[in-house]
C-alpha cells in the first residue's frame, strides 16, 4: 500500500489539469459546436490565430536558433544576465507586455515615428498581433533549442572544424541536423504559447480578433453558453496542431 501513496499526488495533478478541460468540452452540445464553426467571424478568428501563431513561430525559428546556439556554446561576462533578459516575457504580466509594446510604437516615441514614416500600422493590425505573439513565444523557443543543442557533443563540431569546415558550414551540416528534434519541439512550444495569448493582444489589437479575444467577446456579451463552443473549437485546433507536429517529429 505504501508504494502506491506516491501516486496520489500525480493523480491529483492530472485531475486538476484535465477536469476543467473535460467539463468545458462536455458543456456545449455538438449542434452548438457546428453552429459556431459555421459562424464566419469564429472561423476567421481561428484562421487568424493559426496564421499569426505560425508566423510568430517562424520568426522565432529565424532569430531564436542562432541565439540559442550562441547561448549554448559560448561563455561570456554577464551571460546569466542576458539569459534573464530573454526570460523576462515569461514573468511580466501579459497586459504589461502589451502596454510596454504600445509605448514604443506610439507616434510620440522615436521608434513609432519611424514606423509612421514608413506607413507601417501596428495598432489594430495583424502586424501588431504578430509582434506581440513573437515577443511572448520567443523565450520558449530559445530555451527549448538551447537545451537541445547542449546535449549535442561539442567534439563533433570540433571534428568538422578540423576537417576545414567554417563555423557556418559546421552549424548547418552538423549542429542543425542533430538538433532538429529540439527545434520542432521549440516550434510546438512557440505556437502553443502564441495561440493562447490574450492579455497583451487586446492592448495592441482588439480587432481583428484572434480566437482567445473572440472567446472573451462571446463570453462578455452572451455568457458561457455561446463562448464554450468557440473554446472547444480552439482546444480541438490546438490538439490537431500538436498531434501533427508530434507525428512529423516522430517520422523525422
Amino acid at each position: 500500500m505504501k508504494k502506491y501513496i506516491i501516486l496520489i499526488f500525480p493523480t491529483i495533478v492530472i485531475i486538476f489539469i484535465t477536469l476543467p478541460l473535460f467539463n468545458i468540452i462536455a458543456t456545449p452540445k455538438f449542434d452548438d459546436i457546428l453552429v459556431a464553426l459555421r459562424d464566419k467571424e469564429v472561423v476567421a478568428s481561428l484562421k487568424l490565430s493559426i496564421y499569426t501563431s505560425v508566423f510568430a513561430a517562424f520568426i522565432s525559428l529565424a532569430a531564436g536558433t542562432p541565439t540559442a546556439y550562441f547561448l549554448a556554446r559560448r561563455e561570456f561576462p554577464f551571460k546569466r544576465f542576458v539569459e534573464g533578459i530573454i526570460d523576462l516575457p515569461l514573468m511580466i504580466p501579459h497586459p504589461v507586455i502589451g502596454l510596454a509594446i504600445l509605448s514604443i510604437i506610439t507616434k510620440n516615441y522615436w521608434f513609432g515615428k519611424i514606423l509612421n514614416s514608413l506607413a507601417i500600422e501596428v495598432i489594430g493590425s495583424v502586424k501588431g498581433i504578430i509582434i506581440v505573439l513573437t515577443y511572448v513565444s520567443l523565450p520558449f523557443y530559445i530555451n527549448t533549442v538551447k537545451a537541445g543543442i547542449k546535449l549535442i557533443p561539442e567534439r563533433l563540431e570540433k571534428v568538422s572544424r578540423s576537417l576545414g569546415k567554417s563555423p557556418i558550414e559546421t552549424f548547418f551540416r552538423v549542429t542543425l541536423p542533430l538538433s532538429y528534434k529540439s527545434i520542432l519541439e521549440g516550434m510546438i512550444m512557440a505556437i502553443a504559447r502564441a495561440i493562447s495569448e490574450f492579455g497583451a493582444v487586446i492592448v495592441i489589437a482588439y480587432h481583428p480578433m484572434i480566437a482567445p479575444v473572440m472567446i472573451y467577446e462571446k463570453f462578455t456579451s452572451f455568457g458561457l453558453k455561446y463562448s464554450a463552443p468557440v473554446a472547444v473549437s480552439l482546444i480541438a485546433l490546438c490538439l490537431a496542431l500538436f498531434i501533427l507536429m508530434r507525428v512529423l517529429s516522430q517520422k523525422r
